[in-house]
């Protein structure tokens, strides 16, 4: 079914709610509710997610929730699921769920369950990492891997970084994790400087063995195991997370070391899997299933809870609340909790690669804004940095704040003074700070009239910005799962009321397709190859400096 905004229902609904509440003020709104933080929040397991501070009401909610009917995410939750070739565009099942399937119920593919192969893999991750981490698999000189690098790029490494750093506090005392994939030599390089060849198992991720970036940089750091240990310790050092067995082969590294993941898997959705690897072998298998139960908890809420009590469901209608209505076309996930300093970037590529689409399922281009731009960082640090102008500026940027109630390094004042101030946040960002207001201020501050009336407007705040406020108990393996799970499913949503695929990603592929046909031209071994005025420049300019 073609959607089209203008003969839909619930989305004219919308529209017209909109016209009538777009200037509504949310303190307004509490003011008339004293109990609007109470019934506008929601708790699964330890994670509480309150979502008052929004510029909505039960009859927003309500057409929110019409539209996500009339677009049937009920039944598309169900294929999902089910098993069903969602991801259109590549005729495959979407089955990151399946990963983290801890009922263990059959999930179908083509008539095949595919839990006997997927338990197959996670025992065998569980007796490989178990192996690293007891030092039963050693090195070629026989010493103990306490040096574990990833080399992965996108999916095979984002998921995977964000998790080890996010659950730092749960590694061995013995393990140091090292994550290699920008192209630049630099990346390389500064992780072998820090390193010893006879303590580093290297885990290259990739699902065809092919990806330019990652296999570059795994034959550089072959070549240096190689230059120290001999041709014969590549087989000790070395283990894939890949499909292609000939390439894994070919490349030295033994198929018993090979762990296998699938096509309906994609990369941003991957850290369940084998690519899971290096957190499974820093956080002990034990703990690494801990997160898939997390996760699982979040599947099960997901499938089985009603709209109007579904966190992800909720977040993700209003999102489209802001994009599409408001025209807000960005938003921000702060984490208070210096272990999830990197989950921002990875929810970048979760939200960004998924939702960055601009044609229908139905073949069509789409005539509404689809995926918004996320940004974000690690709170207090971006309240220095770029939170004057969500405050001040002239742009609207609704926010996620997230923020555990327990941190693991309660030292002295430090957890109840990053508490006061996520919570302050939301509530200034809500409430504001009205001229009348600013003047008080400044007159109980002795400033003189003419003063007062030269800086209230500068002191002033318009407020009636948006924000959800994530709490969670603790960063463990479980919470962070759930968390993670979370926004997949409401990535997902999203995608059903625009009507577009959430699992391809085309547009990664153009740029790299260009950059194969310019790498001969910057090596001397190409010429004369049309280009467009200023990159033809470009190419000139660089070859005659490195030159």
């Amino acid at each position: 079914m073609l959607f089209n905004r203008n003969k839909s229902k619930a989305w004219d609904r919308l529209d017209s709610i909109y016209k009538h509440f777009k200037k509504t003020q949310m303190k307004d709104l509490f003011a008339a509710d004293a109990k609007r933080g109470e019934l506008y929040s929601e708790q699964l397991e330890t994670m509480l997610v309150d979502y008052s501070k929004n510029r909505i009401d039960d009859n927003v909610l309500e057409a929110l929730f019409a539209l996500a009917e009339e677009r049937g995410l009920k039944e598309k939750i169900a294929d999902m699921f089910s098993g069903k070739k969602i991801n259109a565009t590549e005729n495959r099942a979407v089955l990151h769920i399946a990963l983290r399937n801890r009922a263990n119920t059959p999930i179908y593919v083509d008539g095949r369950d595919v839990m006997p192969q997927i338990n197959a893999v996670l025992e065998k991750m569980k007796d490989f990492s178990e192996a690293v981490r007891l030092g039963r698999f050693t090195g070629y000189t026989g010493k103990k891997l306490t040096n574990i690098v990833n080399i992965g790029i996108g999916g095979s490494d984002l998921g995977p970084f964000m998790a080890c750093e996010a659950l730092r506090h749960y590694w061995a005392k013995d393990i140091n994790c090292y994550f290699i994939s920008n192209i630049d030599g630099t990346a390389c390089a500064e992780v072998l400087n820090k390193i010893d060849p006879e303590t580093t198992l290297f885990i290259v991720a990739s699902k065809t063995f092919t990806t330019i970036e990652t296999l570059t940089n795994a034959r550089t750091c072959r070549k240096w195991l190689i230059d120290a240990l001999g041709e014969h310790a590549v087989a000790k050092h070395f283990i894939a997370l890949s499909t292609n067995k000939e390439e894994v082969e070919k490349f030295g590294i033994n198929p018993d070391n090979m762990f296998a993941f699938w096509d309906f898997v994609g990369g941003r959705y991957s850290m369940w899997s084998a690519i899971g690897m290096i957190i499974a072998i820093a956080i002990g298998f034990k703990n690494f299933e801990r997160m898939l139960e997390g996760a699982f908890a979040m599947d099960e809420h997901f499938k089985n809870t009603a709209f109007e009590h579904n966190i992800p469901v909720i977040l993700a209608l209003i999102g489209v609340w802001y994009n599409n209505f408001y025209g807000v076309h960005r938003y921000g996930v702060i984490p208070y909790d210096q272990y999830l300093q990197y989950l921002p970037a990875y929810l970048q590529q979760l939200d960004m690669e998924s939702n960055g689409k601009s044609v229908t399922l139905d073949n069509k281009f789409v005539d509404c804004a689809t995926g918004p731009v996320l940004f974000g960082g690690a709170g207090t640090n971006v309240q220095h940095s770029f939170f004057q102008l969500l405050h001040q500026g002239t742009e609207i940027v609704p926010l996620d704040l997230i923020v555990p109630a327990i941190s693991h390094n309660e030292i002295g004042a430090h957890h109840q003074i990053l508490l006061a101030n996520i919570l302050a946040q939301g509530e200034a960002l809500m409430r504001g700070k009205t001229e009348e207001e600013a003047a008080a201020e400044l007159e109980a501050a002795g400033k003189s009239q003419a003063e007062i009336n030269r800086l209230k407007k500068y002191k002033s705040f318009t407020g009636n910005r948006p924000t959800n406020t994530i709490i969670l108990k603790k960063i463990d393996p479980f919470t962070l799962g759930m968390l993670v799970a979370m926004y997949e499913h409401k990535v997902f949503v999203q995608g059903v009321i625009w009507n577009i695929d959430s699992f391809d990603q085309f547009g990664v592929e153009l740029g790299k397709k260009l950059a194969l046909n310019i790498l001969p031209e910057l090596q001397g071994t190409a010429h004369n190859v049309a280009h467009d005025s200023s990159t033809a420049a470009l190419i000139k300019h660089i070859k005659k400096i490195r030159k």
